[in-house]
């Protein structure tokens, strides 16, 4: 879906014909080395560089793992603090008496 779709090339005739009655154009010179010649692969198509869907899931999940851990801290401390605050409170009222 989120990947580009790029148009096929043309496929390239193997001689050139005119017309079917008509043999293809030969040249007359030898070639230059005795090697055969294999035609070139075609070059892969460039992929844009992107995400994929794994990849920003599993980027969402983190985050919201993430997310979740640090507000389970921040309710803990807030919980301790209030402790704390409520804790002191009584033992100064305990020394006053």
């Amino acid at each position: 879906m989120f990947r580009p779709k790029f148009p096929e090339a043309p496929a390239l005739p193997s001689a050139h014909v005119i017309s079917p009655s008509v043999p293809a154009v030969q040249h007359g010179h030898a070639p230059a080395c005795s090697c055969q010649h294999t035609p070139a692969a075609p070059a892969p198509a460039h992929r844009m560089p992107g995400f994929s869907a794994g990849t920003v899931a599993a980027v969402v999940t983190v985050g919201i793992v993430l997310t979740a851990l640090l507000a389970a801290v921040a309710v803990t401390a807030i919980s301790v603090a209030v402790a704390a605050v409520v804790m002191r409170s009584l033992l100064s009222s305990q020394r006053r008496r």
